[in-house]
């Protein structure tokens, strides 16, 4: 929870009006957006992973959270595995980028293992030394 970054969603109407203007919007405007990882034996929630089309990002670009309790099981890696996939096969994007924080090294360990190489730190919206990674697909 410590590298998720704050919405300021503090109620049920808060929290519809973002489902609606954020997450439903990015499927009618860019086809694409964040899905639910969910457990193929129970349907247990257990994060959310998809692509995102930030204004200060010059591509689409992975996003990932998991719950705690599911994390270092390998989900994160295998959901983001096949956005990738989608991303290239479906969507066909050369590139995607992805963001995180300096001291969250599990996602950096994960975008690394993923392919991505780190690009660069840069001061985003989400704050200073957002460090920003890129991997280039190939069908």
């Amino acid at each position: 929870k410590q590298y998720i970054g704050d919405r300021g969603i503090n109620n049920l109407q808060e929290a519809e009006d973002y489902i609606k203007n954020e997450l439903i919007q990015s499927y009618q405007q860019n086809g694409f957006g964040l899905y639910k990882m969910t457990l193929k034996e129970t349907g247990a929630a257990v994060g959310t992973c998809g692509l995102l089309k930030r204004d200060f990002l010059p591509h689409v670009d992975l996003g990932f959270a998991i719950l705690p309790e599911y994390e270092g099981k390998g989900y994160a890696f295998e959901a983001a595995k096949n956005i990738l996939h989608l991303a290239d096969t479906t969507l066909g994007l050369d590139t995607v980028l992805a963001i995180t924080s300096p001291k969250n090294i599990r996602s950096q360990n994960l975008l690394s293992k993923l392919g991505f190489e780190m690009e660069k730190s840069f001061d985003s919206k989400l704050g200073k030394d957002t460090m920003l990674y890129s991997i280039n697909l190939v069908s």
